[in-house]
């Protein structure tokens, strides 16, 4: 990391994770300080690499997507022709809001929130057309008892 934190560098970064639509004087009053610091210290961030992108996180139930897989893949191909086919489909389909490569038994596990069964199908069907897999599993979710995206500063 090219950028040196301090303790007000990471309270305003808690602050943000938090809430990234609050004002700077609301940051700057919540960390003891004042709203210009506040501003540099969150561009010099930004610059540094530190936060990459201010968004909203919205709730995917209230907007009808009930439904949440954990989609474990194994692949017998190994090479980068199929490493790149297969990034780029995980990367063009907005089902997926995580994809990790693994250590062990397993290749790839994928986070996919859908509407429903029959979404999944779907997306399953066109994945598995697009690019070569030896084994899918896809594990519902029954309960999310805790989702963030808060760095533990």
């Amino acid at each position: 990391m090219s950028v040196r934190l301090d303790e007000l560098d990471r309270k305003i970064l808690v602050q943000l994770q938090q809430d990234g639509g609050r004002s700077l004087d609301e940051i700057a009053k919540a960390v003891g300080s004042s709203k210009t610091p506040v501003w540099n210290r969150i561009r010099k961030m930004r610059e540094g690499g530190v936060i990459r992108q201010q968004t909203y996180i919205l709730d995917a139930d209230a907007l009808g997507f009930e439904a949440c897989f954990f989609v474990l893949i194994r692949t017998s191909e190994h090479d980068a022709t199929w490493q790149k086919t297969f990034l780029k489909a995980l990367r063009d389909r907005p089902e997926v809001q995580e994809a990790h490569r693994l250590a062990g038994d397993i290749d790839y596990i994928l986070k996919v929130r859908v509407e429903n069964a029959r979404a999944y199908d779907v997306f399953y069907q066109a994945l598995i057309s697009e690019v070569k897999v030896h084994n899918v599993t896809a594990l519902l979710s029954m309960e999310e008892i805790k989702s963030t995206t808060m760095l533990p500063l």
